[in-house]
């Protein structure tokens, strides 16, 4: 006799058992349920190494809660969802609602072509996109009081879920539908990964110092970030549980912030999808970039750390290294590239994602955009930040520039911002005050 599961739960960018308020509404439909993963190849074929690395580890992780219970299968969604549905003769399917302009095209396909209830519940957000408006019901355009609001509207406790909340089907007793696939070997990446899964999320934020992270934040020379952003990202831990945890200090405010902002860019991104693309402020179409050869090679000396600023370099190294970087430096490097090297904010934007582990759509391209002027911001036209200037504020000692530039390790204290001489490593490729008026005078022409 075919076995049935009375649901199926589509993982997506929610690899958790844990507060999982989907789980709950599977649950009332049924105890038996079937859990899915579907390797798209409009989301994994442009993921660069270091992220595809650490989602199938934490597949691997959700596979082991789920007792190797997860069918992972290959191939458009809105074709194998239905047939997996008809193959358990499962009567709905249960989601974290997806808000990324590709997650509701797709979703509302899928939605379309089952025979079944779709049931979003929760999403990767303390608050979803599109709750949070103005009192004329418009969205908000710049950050505070969008933040004031979210902080107003509040967020609900996290669900009490683990991985016995359903019973799990055994993808072994499906008969028909599509064929289950292993889940991937890692690609090669020379980064070094962090832990991936559910269990890491929450050991990474049981060693977290939120107590001093107002103080230490912006140091990249100190370990003062909760480097939570990658489970966030993949949904190993939802903002929520954070949320909960947090009391009422310096530190723990200004974190609860930092998550806002987070929403807020998802917020931003809901509305208006095309941003992923295009300028926020289109009167951005107008500045004039270069993308010519010397452009491209510039371009490619910013994406090896080779353009003779050592914070900026120390920055693009780490990013190869670890497949992150630290937040501060990466508001220093992308303006380096767009107002110093004047290339496009999304050539920049897109090198981040190849190689960011937390690669998230709204919050990198926004991120770029805020740097750029051409985003939610109101005042973007003389915040040029000098590199030099940058690296002598937020990394003092010198430790991060050294820590990541070996040539670099000889050069004591904060002579390491401004090094004489060293072999092997470059000269400036610019003259940071005189690409400063270059910018300015083209802004200038777009105000």
């Amino acid at each position: 006799m075919r076995a049935v599961a009375e649901s199926v739960v589509w993982f997506r960018r929610d690899l958790r058992t844990g507060d999982h308020p989907a789980l709950l509404a599977a649950a009332e439909r049924g105890s038996s349920a079937l859990g899915l993963f579907v390797l798209d190849e409009r989301l994994t074929e442009p993921s660069g190494g270091p992220r595809l690395a650490f989602m199938y580890r934490c597949l691997r992780d959700l596979d082991e809660q789920l007792g190797g219970r997860l069918l992972v299968v290959r191939g458009d969604p809105v074709d194998v969802v239905p047939r997996v549905v008809q193959a358990v003769g499962a009567g709905s399917v249960h989601v974290s609602a997806d808000f990324g302009p590709y997650g509701r095209e797709r979703d509302a396909a899928v939605e379309k072509a089952l025979e079944v209830d779709f049931v979003r519940t929760g999403s990767p957000y303390a608050v979803a996109p599109g709750r949070v408006t103005k009192a004329d019901g418009e969205p908000y355009r710049v950050f505070t009081p969008y933040g004031r609001a979210w902080l107003d509207h509040g967020w609900r406790k996290p669900a009490d879920t683990d991985a016995s909340t359903v019973d799990w089907m055994d993808p072994s007793d499906k008969d028909g539908g599509p064929r289950r696939v292993k889940i991937p070997d890692d690609p090669a990446v020379a980064a070094e990964l962090p832990a991936a899964g559910e269990e890491a999320a929450h050991e990474v934020w049981a060693e977290f110092d939120v107590e001093h992270y107002k103080r230490d934040r912006d140091r990249p020379d100190v370990d003062g970030t909760s480097r939570m952003s990658p489970y966030l990202r993949w949904g190993c831990v939802h903002p929520r549980t954070l949320l909960a945890a947090l009391g009422h200090s310096e530190g723990a405010q200004t974190y609860r912030n930092e998550l806002a902002w987070r929403d807020f860019y998802a917020d931003v991104l809901w509305h208006r999808p095309e941003t992923a693309r295009e300028n926020y402020n289109r009167k951005f179409d107008a500045i004039t970039h270069d993308t010519d050869a010397a452009a491209q090679d510039r371009f490619d000396a910013w994406c090896r750390g080779e353009t003779g600023y050592p914070i900026v370099d120390a920055g693009m190294r780490q990013l190869l290294a670890e497949g992150w970087m630290h937040n501060r430096v990466r508001m220093i490097v992308a303006s380096f590239l767009v107002k110093d090297l004047h290339v496009p904010w999304w050539w920049g934007a897109r090198h981040f994602m190849h190689h960011l582990v937390d690669g998230d759509l709204a919050s990198n391209q926004h991120g770029w955009q805020w740097t750029a002027g051409s985003g939610t911001d109101a005042a973007p036209y003389f915040r040029v930040f000098n590199p030099t200037t940058q690296g002598e504020k937020f990394d003092p000692t010198g430790d991060y520039v050294r820590r990541y530039i070996p040539e670099l390790r000889d050069v004591p204290g904060k002579k390491a911002h401004q090094p004489p001489d060293v072999k092997d490593y470059p000269a400036p490729i610019v003259d940071h005050k005189h690409e400063r008026e270059v910018a300015l005078e083209r802004y200038g022409k777009i105000k």
